[in-house]
């Protein structure tokens, strides 16, 4: 993939953000299988929904936008939505477990 400056118009801009976007789906989704495979190490749903480690996760989340040069609170939102979407998940994984 190009770098931003070596763009020449709006297609190669545009394929190049299409391409960075498969990628971060395709993260998120093995992010997912991650998580739900989490829920075979919690004894209950208390575990599932970890509070600390949620705080914990955003908060790196942050620190690690401002080191990209991120809006750190927009990072923190979006990963608040993705935790959140991604307990629930883990959520019915658990039950069918147990």
């Amino acid at each position: 993939m190009i770098e931003p400056k070596q763009c020449q118009n709006m297609s190669d801009i545009r394929n190049a953000i299409d391409t960075l976007d498969n990628n971060i789906i395709k993260l998120m989704s093995k992010r997912l299988e991650f998580v739900k495979e989490a829920s075979r190490f919690k004894k209950d749903e208390t575990a599932v929904r970890d509070i600390d480690r949620v705080r914990e996760v955003v908060e790196s989340k942050k620190k690690l936008a401002t080191e990209y040069n991120l809006p750190p609170e927009l990072i923190g939102k979006i990963y608040e939505m993705i935790i959140d979407s991604f307990i629930k998940e883990e959520l019915k994984e658990w039950k069918k477990r147990g």
